[in-house]
């Protein structure tokens, strides 16, 4: 299937991504079968639940849940809870809202390639080349979370899992001032409780000295499965390379790879592609009220 490189790829796993999917995830036709069944009645019987249930919406949800039904449904109201708790944050999110953020600051990207693993990688650029006056946290988390919610249609994500990288490349105290308890509040919780992808990785990667203000900032909101996904390297790519290989990075990275000469801009016209599943995914959520 050949597709531009700046979107995803809805087509159904290969037999060898479902063998891997049969080992990582138990997923064979028939767990899967009995367990859209079981989540779908699960579904109708939470009736202060509001989602989509026909096979592929459930999914999303029962992949990175192994396909226990109760447990996708646990994480489906983990995110209706996540939404009413930051409703003015969440309320009517658009792609068109954000498209300033996308097309003028290079702030979030996603690279062309998946990984070694076949993972998605998000890049979020947290140093010099974010200025907090001209894109909010507020705003860079909405367009965070827009990337997740594209990123959730791609079956091969859905089974692979992303990895964060995480460049403080000249960090200084404008961007730590931004980087607030309250937002490192919801950034965490939104990954921990709220992201239906298997959160594979978190690196932190050419933080300099002052960095220390923000770890102090995350460290109290970060769980203990969290912690032992999350690297932190500095300056050195190498360390970097043991958990991607360098082959699938760019030169920004220490990698073969070409240095980067895209980003936000060049991914938002797939974003914007999606805006209907976004728009449905407002939807979402507990039945009544925000």
């Amino acid at each position: 299937m050949d597709l531009a490189p700046f979107d995803i790829d809805t087509s159904p796993p290969s037999p060898e991504l479902l063998e891997f999917s049969r080992k990582d995830l138990r997923e064979t036709p028939q767990v899967r079968e009995a367990a859209i069944l079981e989540l779908r009645k699960l579904l109708h019987n939470a009736t202060d639940l509001h989602y989509r249930d026909d096979d592929d919406f459930l999914m999303i949800f029962l992949r990175p849940c192994h396909f226990y039904a109760e447990s996708a449904l646990k994480m489906m109201r983990r995110i209706a809870e996540f939404k009413k708790n930051n409703y003015p944050l969440m309320h009517n999110l658009s792609p068109e809202d954000e498209k300033i953020s996308f097309i003028d600051h290079g702030i979030v990207n996603v690279l062309t390639n998946k990984d070694h693993k076949g993972r998605r990688v998000l890049l979020i650029n947290c140093g010099k080349a974010w200025d907090p006056k001209a894109v909010s946290p507020e705003k860079m988390f909405r367009m965070f979370f827009l990337v997740h919610l594209v990123a959730q249609l791609e079956q091969s994500t859905q089974i692979n899992g992303v990895v964060i990288i995480m460049d403080f490349d000249g960090l200084s105290l404008k961007q730590v001032k931004a980087l607030s308890p309250s937002f490192s509040k919801l950034l965490l919780t939104f990954i921990q409780e709220a992201v239906p992808l298997r959160m594979k990785e978190v690196h932190i990667i050419k933080q300099p000295f002052v960095f220390n203000m923000v770890w102090q900032l995350f460290k109290p909101f970060i769980g203990e499965k969290l912690k032992t996904r999350l690297e932190f390297h500095g300056q050195d790519m190498k360390k970097l390379h043991k958990y991607i290989d360098p082959n699938f990075l760019p030169k920004n990275f220490g990698g073969n790879l070409p240095m980067l000469n895209y980003g936000s801009r060049d991914w938002y016209p797939c974003i914007e592609k999606y805006t209907d599943h976004i728009s449905k995914w407002n939807t979402y959520g507990f039945a009544s009220g925000p």
